[in-house]
């Protein structure tokens, strides 16, 4: 949820923790206090400062209400949080709540980390949830996290005045790659570059997977992780268009930062940019001068067809321990929080610069009420064009992702053909698959 995080790093780390074998006694970190008051334990994962004040708020309102149940909030800094959980766990003290991302709830579930939430929450709490992404919480038919937010990986954010003044109508952006090239060349003038997009394969390796999808309907590996799928030629247009890009150098050649940071957009470095929705944040808080200036639309898609996925939705949830000592208490906190009133979920969203988008019908609904909401300029296009149709994040090993992302890079660089490039892939992830075990363990929906 930081938008300055290294992705490529909290995906590694999200392997780590899911992996871990729980072990220990059979109670949770909660339990009965001598004054007959049930305690559960929250452990939140530290994100953004506004974040932390948010929850505070709310565990502090939702314990004012109880008569005998109390919420022990805890924050953990993002770099102990594995350490720290698996030494709670080794020690049976794990927390009954904890804050999960959509990548580590399998893993989870297969470990037998989580509770089933269905046997704790009303079953509407459950229909309110959008239905792409009831999916992302969902195994065998159960729901083992709440969920609590997205965040689309990729958007299109484009500067109305350079637009202008190369003759491009900026209500009317790009809709195919054909197009993106065509108005990257036009906008490509003196030190201002057309177009900006992640170019390196850690960068290249999560954030490409919406285009993945875009290019084939599938990622590089098949449906039961048993093979991998790289060589699929309609990986080849995927990797011409990234290769025309920097090749056609309309994107910068050495990038100063990141693919999760929106600086060389906000600093008028590039007229275009590809970046999650969390850039909304950062240009906020950090060139507010290039708001009114800024416009967002989906990512162009291969064919021009905007109901086809660019874009992955990554996020976090709410989870109940499986080893919860007071599951019903912590499970009515989730409820509470989460999945009640939706004037709370719209508070935090108002509080993230409606840069993060809801996960829940009744929220949406809120929010369209909500004048500063339905004022922002990002919104309303960002939630109904681009996570409508945006496609969970996937839950195989790092290794596949970066073989993948090495593929572009080395296509895109030319230290290597297109076809060169994807067979090295095909076969490096078949030795992932090979060397860490992972035919027929891809996650059942």
């Amino acid at each position: 949820m930081h938008k300055r995080r290294n992705r490529a790093a909290a995906f590694a780390a999200a392997v780590v923790s899911t992996a871990l074998v729980l072990t220990g006694c059979s109670t949770g970190g909660g339990g009965d206090t001598a004054s007959g008051t049930t305690t559960v334990t929250f452990w939140q994962q530290k994100f953004e400062d506004y974040q932390g004040v948010w929850f505070k708020k709310y565990v502090d309102a939702f314990n004012k209400s109880q008569d005998k149940v109390h919420v022990d909030y805890q924050v953990i800094p993002a770099d102990t949080w594995a350490q720290k959980l698996q030494a709670a766990q080794a020690a049976g003290k794990q927390p009954d709540i904890a804050t999960t991302n959509y990548g580590n709830i399998a893993a989870g579930v297969v470990n037998g980390q989580f509770a089933a939430l269905d046997d704790y929450m009303p079953a509407e709490s459950f229909s309110d949830i959008k239905e792409n992404v009831s999916s992302f919480v969902t195994i065998d038919g159960k729901h083992y996290a709440y969920p609590m937010l997205v965040e689309p990986s990729t958007v299109l954010y484009y500067n109305t005045d350079l637009v202008t003044a190369a003759g491009l109508d900026p209500n009317s952006p790009p809709t195919s790659w054909a197009d993106l090239i065509d108005w990257s060349t036009k906008l490509t003038s003196g030190d201002v570059k057309g177009m900006t997009i992640a170019s390196t394969a850690p960068d290249l390796g999560w954030s490409s997977w919406g285009l993945q999808y875009n290019a084939c309907g599938h990622l590089p590996i098949n449906d039961d992780w048993s093979k991998a799928d790289a060589t699929d030629p309609c990986f080849d247009k995927l990797l011409d268009f990234y290769k025309t890009l920097y090749q056609g150098n309309l994107i910068p050649q050495q990038p100063k930062v990141g693919y999760a940071d929106g600086s060389p957009y906000g600093a008028g470095e590039v007229a275009m940019m590809a970046g999650g929705s969390w850039v909304i944040g950062q240009l906020k808080n950090d060139y507010p001068d290039m708001l009114a200036k800024t416009m967002v639309a989906p990512f162009p898609s291969i064919d021009g067809d905007q109901t086809k996925p660019t874009a992955t939705l990554g996020g976090w949830t709410l989870t109940l321990d499986s080893k919860s000592k007071n599951p019903q208490a912590a499970a009515d906190f989730i409820q509470y929080l989460l999945a009640g009133d939706p004037a709370i979920m719209a508070d935090f969203f108002k509080a993230a610069g409606y840069s993060k988008y809801t996960v829940r019908t009744s929220v949406d609904e809120a929010l369209a009420s909500d004048p500063d909401a339905s004022a922002d300029p990002f919104m309303q296009t960002i939630s109904e064009k681009v996570v409508a149709y945006g496609k969970q994040e996937p839950g195989y090993p790092w290794d596949v992702a970066l073989a993948f992302g090495t593929a572009i890079e080395s296509a895109m660089k030319g230290t290597d053909t297109v076809e060169g490039s994807l067979a090295t892939a095909d076969a490096a992830i078949n030795d992932v698959i090979t060397k860490q075990g992972l035919a027929g363990t891809a996650p059942k929906k």
